[in-house]
């Protein structure tokens, strides 16, 4: 392709400075894309699968990057940053497993960079933070020129790399639930770089007991077309082994992993199963017991993370086979 050719297919850059402007512009184009940190647009520019007509830059628009607490937990702006969200003092302690899991995201350059909305609406199965963001039961809010409508987390994917998004609509914030009286944990694991997309991710979300039981809540990324949410109840007193199963149980059915050059469909299965459990193991154990108003701490309310853990996880893989 000449550099004339590529100017001429390069998309038009519109910089509304409101949000009504934005939803006219959305509606109005041929092939819109929103443009909120840009880091998604630069991987799809570089794989050569861009076809928008028009870029929407969001960044002019006001009111997108406000984070607040609400009477049910934190409402998040879309143009919030990842590393915010990773790092913020409310974040970390209304929302602990939330902070954790948006500090798993690539590395701290692109956390700085890309942002909550535009992380969500790009719609990638690999992503992290939806498997937080199901556990917790948040629900996303869109925006159109017809007006505004919420969609909880656990429906807003639909399929392959595909999100309930609307012709002319946009994530213009997050409302999360507090996780008061909660405990969680999270598991990350890749066969390539610490920063690369995942083989396979689970966080989990046990809830306060409730007339001697608990709810195990479990989303999974990286394990099938979209991310997934499934749940179960065991007793109060249950031993962490009983949770493990019956948790593993639970996700197995799922999970329906897309082969790829981090692994096989049955590497990444097995690989599914025990993020599962490393995930179910720091929710209900010591670690797992942090109240969720105390701030947590750089590795997020399960302590341990890194390459020791990533080790662990993985001798425990091979001991299965």
């Amino acid at each position: 392709m000449t550099a004339d050719a590529f100017v001429a297919a390069a998309p038009t850059l519109h910089r509304p400075q409101s949000l009504e402007e934005a939803c006219a512009l959305l509606a109005n184009l041929d092939q819109p894309m929103v443009y909120g940190g840009g880091t998604a647009v630069q991987i799809l520019i570089k794989q050569g699968v861009l076809f928008a007509s028009d870029l929407v830059d969001l960044s002019l628009v006001p009111n997108l990057s406000g984070l607040e607490r609400t009477s049910s937990g934190l409402r998040v702006g879309a143009m919030v940053t990842l590393r915010r969200m990773e790092t913020d003092p409310l974040v970390r302690r209304v929302t602990p497993l939330a902070a954790q899991v948006y500090g798993h995201v690539a590395n701290p350059r692109v956390r700085n960079t890309a942002s909550v909305g535009g992380n969500l609406a790009h719609g990638d199965y690999r992503l992290d933070p939806p498997t937080a963001l199901m556990v917790l039961d948040a629900r996303v809010e869109l925006r159109s020129s017809e007006g505004t409508r919420q969609v909880a987390l656990r429906d807003f994917f639909v399929a392959f790399q595909e999100t309930d998004l609307r012709h002319g609509e946009l994530v213009t914030a997050v409302e999360i639930p507090g996780q008061a009286g909660s405990t969680c944990g999270f598991a990350k694991l890749s066969s390539q770089s610490v920063n690369d997309w995942p083989c396979a991710s689970a966080a989990v979300l046990v809830t306060s007991p409730v007339r001697g039981q608990r709810e195990i809540r479990i989303g999974l990324g990286a394990l099938a077309e979209v991310p997934k949410y499934v749940s179960v109840e065991v007793p109060s007193d249950a031993p962490v082994d009983d949770v493990v199963r019956a948790g593993r149980s639970a996700a197995d059915p799922v999970i329906d992993p897309i082969p790829d050059i981090r692994g096989s469909a049955d590497f990444k299965r097995r690989l599914g199963l025990v993020a599962v459990e490393d995930a179910i193991r720091a929710a209900w154990g010591p670690a797992g017991s942090v109240p969720a108003e105390a701030a947590a701490g750089p590795a997020g309310p399960t302590g341990k993370e890194g390459s020791d853990a990533r080790g662990e996880s993985r001798r425990r893989w091979w001991r299965r086979r």
